[in-house]
């Protein structure tokens, strides 16, 4: 029997941690597999796609989980994953039964996942660090709203894009915290089934539910998470890419260390904010360098701020 579903398309849990990449802090979400379900539950899903980056692991243990959990009863899930191409934007696949090989070109993630008729969303299509941009036309449906994409631009971006194109549109959470599943949701007209699911998906009988921007803490307990797992890779980033800063940014760290519920970084927060509104502006609608972070181009990333 059809019904609306109330899907969660994009959400993340601790089994996406080690998966994300070289040139990405190996610790990604703090989100366990509980946590995850009652949220879901609370958030009244139907639907729970968990998008980990670059790993299927996770998708077993947690309908194990589930079908041991007899509350969870209603929630389904099914298996997708978020894959980073060689260009390091990012690309999610719904319903693939072996895992796509990562940092391959988005031609050759598509085709592999269409071997496989899984479906292809580009998620945070004109994000800073991790976006497909025109290479979002190849995917079968387009994240018009992102809740983390907190510079607003590269949202109001993908709004224009997809109005230009005409494109099948979806929301995404994004979720990194447990707090944040279910903050956007998607009803799909299907049975529910995988198999329903994905065909109803790629025939656009998908409509926007809800569109709501995670909160300044909730962004603010994700980077904690990472920042506090992470000096190792930290340390190596900085020795890579900007070795004459290295005493600075370890200064910096130790400071952070010791004043981390500090009033001083919920100001860098809002000055951090500030910044990369402005180069979002400049890089969505004003036609600067889309690629200065993926190049760690620190003074023209410098000059959009000003």
């Amino acid at each position: 029997m059809l019904e609306m579903l109330r899907t969660e398309l994009h959400c993340h849990n601790v089994f996406s941690n080690g998966h994300v990449g070289d040139l990405e802090p190996p610790f990604d979400c703090n989100v366990t597999v509980n946590e995850q379900l009652q949220k879901a539950l609370d958030s009244k899903l139907d639907v729970l796609f968990v998008t980990n980056h670059n790993t299927l692991d996770g998708f077993k243990q947690m309908t194990d989980y589930k079908n041991s959990h007899e509350k969870f009863s209603n929630v389904k899930v099914y298996p997708a994953v978020e894959i980073t191409t060689d260009k390091e934007a990012h690309v999610l696949v719904y319903g693939l039964q072996e895992e796509i090989k990562s940092s391959q070109s988005i031609d050759e993630i598509l085709d592999a996942a269409k071997s496989q008729d899984a479906v292809t969303i580009a998620p945070h299509p004109f994000s800073l660090i991790d976006a497909l941009r025109d290479d979002s036309l190849k995917c079968d449906l387009f994240e018009i709203f992102n809740s983390a994409n907190i510079d607003i631009y590269s949202n109001k971006k993908a709004e224009v894009f997809a109005k230009e194109h005409n494109l099948l549109t979806i929301a995404g959470s994004d979720s990194h915290v447990a707090s944040t599943i279910g903050r956007c949701t998607n009803l799909i007209n299907s049975e529910n089934n995988l198999d329903d699911i994905l065909y109803a998906m790629k025939k656009g009988k998908i409509s926007i539910e809800k569109m709501e921007y995670v909160t300044r803490r909730e962004v603010l307990e994700h980077l904690q998470y990472k920042i506090e797992n992470s000096k190792e890779y930290i340390d190596q980033y900085v020795k890579e890419f900007y070795p004459k800063y290295f005493r600075l940014f370890n200064s910096m760290y130790k400071f952070y260390m010791f004043t981390k519920n500090s009033f001083v970084w919920d100001v860098a927060f809002k000055l951090a904010l500030f910044g990369l509104r402005r180069i979002s502006y400049k890089i969505n609608f004003e036609g600067y360098d889309p690629y200065a972070f993926r190049t760690r181009d620190i003074p023209t990333i410098t000059k959009m701020v000003i």
